[in-house]
């Protein structure tokens, strides 16, 4: 029998499925949001047409707005086009159990068109296309995600009654690696550790950090597609096994005043036999000269490349000095205050992208460090010197900060159009277009206690 902390093979799916253990199956893709959007098949049907053969969905579900609104702009998907369907074919190496829904196993799906071709702006396949490119290099990229989360004594459907205000937090105070903090919500957070390892994910650790309720679950890194994955099942597992026990938790980028929720993205290389290629300890820093030209991309391509990591109007509330959260395009060895941070010695050494925050793409983000860092590579890009104090004080370039001035860096990046192609960027631009729209007409609680009676 298979382990069952390994995701399944689907010779194994059918024996579970023959003797009753499983009887849904999950097939879902990664939107551009980062939700996992697709369909509960009954098991046996799954094995008998879906497993082989597919099946379909909406285009739309790439061309609407956080409420799932339609929204127009998109040349995929339109009223004009007649909102068609694209298909979804499940990658095999992805079948795992989903623990916390019983007898249920779950499928992550590649998106195509009817006549076989990938959807170029589907976020897996963006990442495909990166890793394709790094692999034309005779490299592999190994990734892993420091996801952080708030977590609430509410539940979601009282919160949501609540406006989001006066939410309970799991805790009062700053429990940053604190024991009893984390002791105080661990049923929760063994719950989720436990059936994520069920799940087929190898977890690190869980601590907990700055904010009020807020915490960390840590998973081993891997080979970068399967780390996205991993990312996207335990994003939406996490908040159904909150939901199960009555609590609410959320990824959102920054909920309040205090510190926001991050997700720093660590990434290294390795050449096609699996041999680390980042480090020489003879060199500066440790640094092969291959990843000081990686590291140089990933300055060069910052600003342009930001929307990637930070997709939404919230997401940038996060880059304020002092936060731990970066507005320097600086670079540094071990130092927390700069947008890129190297951390590691050796065969471990790698580099840190402090930018995204807990509402990240994950595929985008990682294709987007994967697309930088060959620009440095293919252009042999020079390392300008670390930075070794304070990043918020210094006078490097400033981090995008708005949506708006990001999505203007992407939409006119020939760097972004010579890496993801055309359609790619105009998509994305698109969807920061709408973000930015639907924030300009609302009418935040901020405005209203600023003038309902004082203006």
């Amino acid at each position: 029998m298979a382990d069952p902390r390994s995701p399944l093979t689907a010779e194994e799916l059918r024996r579970r499925v023959a003797a009753g253990d499983i009887d849904t199956v999950v097939l879902a893709f990664t939107d551009m949001q980062g939700r996992l959007q697709g369909k509960r098949f009954a098991a046996p049907f799954f094995l008998d047409e879906v497993l082989e053969h597919g099946t379909e969905g909406c285009n739309y579900l790439l061309a609407v707005d956080a409420d799932m609104n339609t929204v127009d702009g998109y040349a995929m998907s339109s009223w004009e086009k007649g909102y068609g369907d694209f298909a979804l074919h499940g990658d095999p190496a992805t079948l795992r159990l989903t623990p916390w829904n019983p007898g249920t196993a779950l499928i992550t799906a590649d998106l195509a068109w009817h006549d076989g071709t990938p959807v170029a702006a589907s976020p897996r396949q963006v990442l495909r296309r990166q890793l394709d490119r790094l692999a034309g290099h005779g490299r592999r990229a190994y990734a892993g995600t420091e996801l952080e989360f708030l977590v609430f004594r509410d539940t979601y459907e009282s919160a949501w009654e609540r406006g989001y205000r006066g939410l309970t937090p799991a805790n009062q105070y700053n429990v940053d690696y604190s024991v009893l903090g984390t002791g105080r919500i661990e049923p929760l957070l063994r719950r989720i550790r436990n059936e994520m390892a069920a799940a087929g994910m190898a977890v690190e650790s869980a601590k907990g950090e700055c904010n009020l309720g807020q915490h960390e679950i840590v998973f081993r890194y891997a080979d970068a597609l399967t780390t996205c994955d991993q990312h996207s099942v335990y994003k939406t597992g996490a908040k159904e096994i909150a939901a199960q026990e009555g609590v609410a938790l959320t990824f959102m980028a920054k909920y309040d005043e205090r510190e926001g929720n991050s997700c720093h993205i660590h990434l290294s290389l390795r050449d096609a036999d699996g041999r680390p290629v980042l480090a020489d300890d003879d060199a500066p820093h440790g640094m092969s000269g291959l990843m000081r030209h990686f590291l140089a991309g990933q300055l060069a391509t910052l600003r342009e490349f930001t929307l990637l990591y930070a997709p939404n109007v919230n997401s940038y509330k996060r880059f304020r000095p002092g936060s731990f959260a970066p507005t320097a395009v600086a670079w540094g060895p071990d130092n927390r205050t700069c947008a890129l941070r190297i951390v590691g010695h050796g065969a471990s050494l790698r580099l840190e992208n402090r930018l995204p925050g807990g509402d990240v793409n994950p595929y985008l983000a990682v294709a987007g460090m994967i697309a930088a860092g060959l620009h440095g590579v293919e252009h042999g890009l020079e390392l300008p010197g670390p930075c070794t104090g304070n990043a918020y004080a210094g006078g490097a370039e400033r981090v995008p900060a708005t949506l708006r001035e990001a999505a203007a860096l992407w939409r006119d990046s020939r760097l972004a159009r010579e890496a993801f192609g055309e359609e790619v960027v105009e998509h994305y631009a698109n969807m920061a277009r709408v973000e930015q729209e639907a924030y300009d007409t609302a009418v935040t609680d901020w405005e209203r206690y600023r003038s309902f009676e004082r203006m």
